[in-house]
């Protein structure tokens, strides 16, 4: 079991509620035995203070146990949920596909299709933004990062330059209540299709008896398997992100209770490179909204990356790359 650091710029400053981000400080797991090889990406969850030194630290300390035998379905029950379990989850199944020589369509049972991957605005002024959006012209579906500081007038900013685009919004637990209130009607008139997580965690209770007219979506609400079972009731939409959940093994199983629960899902990522991606991108055959567009904010991506085309239409992931 072999543990990198991989340190990336992004091309510029990525800007949401109450963080900046600059560089991406992800880790890679990759796994050998025999003649084969399979690898696994990591970037952490930065509100929870899981960092590019705590998952080294985490696989660090379950790497003996690693190269004594442990299996994939071990670590998840060993390893608490984060990056760090990602990581080495989404190593197993490379791991696997290249010791059965399957790809992780026949391990998964699903026929790829290609993904439209919203790209994302990150806060700024109104100007920038709308000026992002037009140099966003060859995407559809546009993300928008916004604060509790102008958010109407921020979504509209975009959305008269981007008539077209199908719109969603993110406020990263940036609104009160009473602020939700206030803006998810006026958003509903520009049309955005979703809110995604407008409340801080912690106080989704306070949605039990509101009925938004736009659709909202869980993110740092919604971690992993045991806490969509808590606190998905209170949404339309939930963000199944692999670094949150510990791995695709997990987030299979959140896929499957929330498509018996008549759930949208949507997938999302913590920045990274396709290695990042590509797992995501299994996540993605299930989901109503994607956002794999990770790659398209680093400076530079990794080699045999995924194929991003006009529209912001995403094709399946290349074995050279990972499954």
């Amino acid at each position: 079991m072999k543990i990198e650091r991989v340190n990336i710029s992004l091309h510029t400053a990525f800007v949401i509620t109450g963080y900046t981000f600059t560089e991406l400080k992800a880790v890679w797991v990759t796994l050998s035995e025999g003649n084969y090889s399979g690898r696994g990406e990591g970037v952490g969850i930065y509100y929870l203070g899981d960092d590019q030194d705590s998952m080294i630290k985490s696989l660090e300390a379950i790497k003996p146990k690693v190269e004594q035998g442990a299996t994939r379905q071990e670590i998840n029950e060993l390893m608490p949920p984060g990056g760090a379990r990602n990581a080495l989850d989404c190593a197993f199944w490379d791991l696997e596909c290249k010791q059965f020589e399957k790809s992780i369509w026949e391990l998964v049972g699903i026929t790829p299709n290609p993904l439209f991957t919203v790209a994302t605005i990150g806060i700024g002024t109104l100007e920038q933004m709308a000026n992002r959006a037009i140099e966003l012209a060859a995407f559809r579906n546009i993300k928008i990062k916004v604060s509790d500081q102008s958010p109407v007038e921020a979504v509209a900013a975009v959305r008269e330059v981007r008539p077209d685009a199908a719109l969603v919004v993110d406020a990263n637990q940036g609104w009160s209540l009473s602020q939700l209130e206030e803006f998810a009607p006026k958003l509903d008139i520009l049309g955005v299709k979703m809110i995604e997580q407008p409340l801080a965690r912690g106080l989704d209770h306070q949605l039990a008896n509101f009925r938004s007219p736009v659709p909202l979506g869980a993110d740092e609400s919604v971690l992993d398997l045991a806490e969509y079972q808590v606190n998905s009731s209170n949404y339309q939409v939930v963000n199944i992100k692999l670094d949150k959940c510990g791995g695709l093994t997990e987030a299979l199983q959140i896929v499957a209770a929330a498509i018996k629960d008549g759930k949208t899902i949507m997938v999302g990522n913590m920045t990274g490179t396709s290695l990042s991606m590509a797992p995501a991108f299994v996540v993605g055959q299930e989901c109503g909204f994607v956002d794999i567009d990770g790659p398209l904010l680093l400076g530079e991506d990794i080699k045999n990356g995924l194929e991003y085309l006009e529209g912001g239409k995403v094709m399946p992931p290349s074995s050279l790359l990972w499954g």
